[in-house]
């Protein structure tokens, strides 16, 4: 029983990880390339490697490629997003 709790409780957390690094990745490429050189943040294509490599990663390494996935999306979406927002005049 508690397998098959633990199971379906990473299978919710692989997609839920999957949408948010997905999303992150949709963001970044919507943004322009000089407002993350404005920000003070890594390039636009290094982004969208990071966030590309880290989807892929998560497919390829199960539970370890999801927590940096994870990670990968929450350093985006918390530090960079609202600095390139801010950044272009753009509301969050």
């Amino acid at each position: 029983m508690l397998q098959g709790v633990a199971g379906l409780v990473l299978q919710v957390l692989f997609w839920v990880v999957l949408a948010a690094t997905a999303y992150a990745f949709v963001n970044a490429t919507m943004q322009r390339p000089d407002a993350y050189t404005a920000a003070d943040k890594l390039t636009k294509p290094v982004w969208l490697i990071i966030l590309g490599m880290a989807t892929l990663l998560s497919f390829v390494l199960g539970v370890t490629g999801m927590v940096i996935a994870a990670v990968a999306a929450g350093v985006y979406l918390v530090d960079v997003r609202p600095k390139l927002l801010e950044i272009q005049g753009k509301s969050r």
